[in-house]
């Protein structure tokens, strides 16, 4: 598939990603609703909390940290963000109790950002308190640009009153540069992504840009030479192999971890932590999958035809 190809497919993908509509008609037929779950599976580590959890052996037994984020984004229900409130408290007291090494990662507008950033608050103080008695890093993750100032200035509160609250940002982003000389004062780990949501070139560098490219290696850094927390959270053996080539001795750091998420990126992974690096493995759970299994396969088009081989699967099973 050529370049052209390739980033027109992968913005298809992301404004499907984007369809409510559509997500709605494919899950409500059984048959194509069959597929859909069968593509996610690779991506996701189930719908519960227990399927999060089953993932997790075999993370730690490849020597790996782990995430868990339960997915989804921008609810509009008051009532419903404080009811996925109370599954992140559910997620953060079992890794309290089950003393497992895992985050928990989320999105601000899951639980209320869009409707009330007071109730967002609210609701975010309460997962923090718990992921604190937990011994948790609680990680807030990214979302586009057009609500960067209202994830900011939420961590912004966060970081006056806890010290393990850490913030996703992204490379991609112009603002970043900005952005990173204060979130370097705040407490609370850094977690450098590259940026896989649409924006226009004006608000950002184009994906797979050498811009894009030198913007995350500056940023990664400068974020570990400051021994500020951090995570290295990409999938590009580039930029992976640049960093290494300049700064290895100081990646192995306490401070530094590599993250990447489930299946994807595996073997890079194991190859790190082999090397002696920090490493985490992201898992996500949850029925909102949607928005999340597109933008990865948007981020290399070529997973189409995986997708492709993991839907005939099912079909020649049934």
């Amino acid at each position: 598939m050529n370049t052209d190809l390739q980033a027109q497919a992968a913005d298809v993908l992301r404004r499907l990603a984007l369809d409510e509509s559509l997500k709605e008609r494919t899950m409500a037929d059984a048959a194509t609703a069959a597929l859909a779950r069968k593509v996610a599976a690779r991506y996701i580590g189930g719908e519960t909390i227990d399927d999060a959890f089953d993932r997790l052996p075999s993370i730690f037994a490849r020597g790996h940290k782990a995430s868990i984020e339960y997915t989804g984004e921008s609810v509009r229900d008051p009532e419903l963000a404080n009811a996925e409130t109370d599954v992140f408290v559910e997620l953060a007291e079992r890794i309290g109790t089950s003393g497992v090494e895992s985050t928990v990662s989320f999105d601000l507008s899951h639980i209320g950002l869009v409707i009330d950033p007071e109730q967002c608050f609210r609701n975010v103080v309460r997962l923090a308190e718990t992921t604190e008695r937990a011994g948790a890093e609680l990680i807030i993750s990214a979302e586009a640009s057009d609500r960067t100032d209202l994830v900011l200035d939420m961590h912004a509160r966060l970081a006056e009153r806890f010290t393990h609250v850490g913030i996703t940002v992204q490379a991609r982003l112009h603002r970043t540069a900005k952005d990173l000389a204060a979130l370097l004062d705040r407490p609370g780990r850094i977690r450098l992504v590259k940026g896989a949501f649409l924006e226009a070139e004006s608000v950002g560098y184009p994906r797979g840009s050498a811009e894009l490219r030198s913007a995350y290696l500056d940023y990664a850094a400068r974020i570990v030479e400051s021994g500020h927390q951090v995570s290295i959270a990409t999938h590009d053996r580039d930029i992976l192999e640049a960093l290494r080539a300049e700064h290895d001795s100081k990646l192995r750091a306490d401070h530094v971890e590599f993250e990447m998420l489930l299946g994807l990126g595996t073997e890079q992974l194991d190859a790190l932590r082999a090397a002696g690096f920090t490493t985490r493995e992201y898992v996500i759970f949850g029925t909102q999958w949607w928005l999340y299994v597109l933008n990865r396969i948007a981020e290399e088009p070529e997973r189409v035809y995986t997708a492709l081989v993991d839907a005939a699967l099912v079909t020649t099973a049934n």
